[in-house]
């Protein structure tokens, strides 16, 4: 494996990941770290920071006196963290001053508006939903709770690549991301956090069916 712009243990953890989403993994099973290492070209000093970072993110179970571990995950996982994440987002709505409110909404809207209406490849749809959110927590006060929020998120993307492919193709929503611009415009915070649970719930749902497609291939 080539290493480029990432520290190494960064790229170690995506070339992981990247095997996860392509189902090299048996999840459940114990981790060959000597295997490992050899297969992706690196030393294991390295290579056990990546894994105990997975560790840290629920990716990995460490035994004690056994070593790693591929840790199962469930459907009812990925929706734990995502009930989690839409709580944390919608306080940090609630902190944002209305005037940052203010500024944020015309631009969410825009960025809604381009979100159009389609079907689109797992890695995709991250990448636009993670820039919306983003852009919609951005003028909270507490650095702490958007650093915890984004940590979240990357746990929960290393939880999708575990359930799907990140070339999956998933439905995709606009109307739910302008929904909740619209609602910010019109002042109404209360329905913007509301539209804002609907939306982390309703993508919940359009990825598990993508799980159960695959289930009943």
């Amino acid at each position: 494996m080539s290493i480029q712009r990432q520290s190494l243990r960064e790229q170690i953890e995506t070339e992981i990941m990247d095997r996860v989403g392509a189902g090299d993994f048996t999840m459940g099973t114990p981790i060959n770290e000597v295997a490992l290492s050899s297969e992706l070209g690196v030393s294991r000093t390295p290579l056990r920071e990546a894994l105990i970072s997975l560790t840290q993110q629920g990716v990995i179970e460490r035994e004690s006196g056994k070593g790693f571990r591929w840790a199962p995950v469930s459907a009812a996982d990925f929706a734990e963290v995502v009930q989690i994440i839409a709580a944390l987002e919608a306080l940090a709505i609630e902190l944002t001053p209305q005037e940052a409110l203010d500024s944020i909404a015309p631009r969410l809207l825009q960025e809604a508006q381009s979100f159009t209406a389609s079907m689109e490849s797992s890695n995709e749809i991250d990448r636009r939903d993670d820039e919306f959110h983003t852009l919609l927590t951005s003028g909270c006060p507490s650095r702490r709770l958007r650093e915890i929020i984004a940590s979240l998120k990357l746990a929960l993307r290393r939880y999708e690549r575990l359930l799907v492919a990140g070339t999956e193709v998933i439905e995709r929503s606009a109307s739910e991301h302008e929904e909740i611009a619209e609602r910010l415009i019109s002042g109404d915070v209360e329905g913007c956090i509301a539209a804002l649970k609907a939306n982390w719930n309703n993508g919940t749902v359009r990825l598990l069916d993508v799980v159960d497609a695959k289930t009943n291939r």
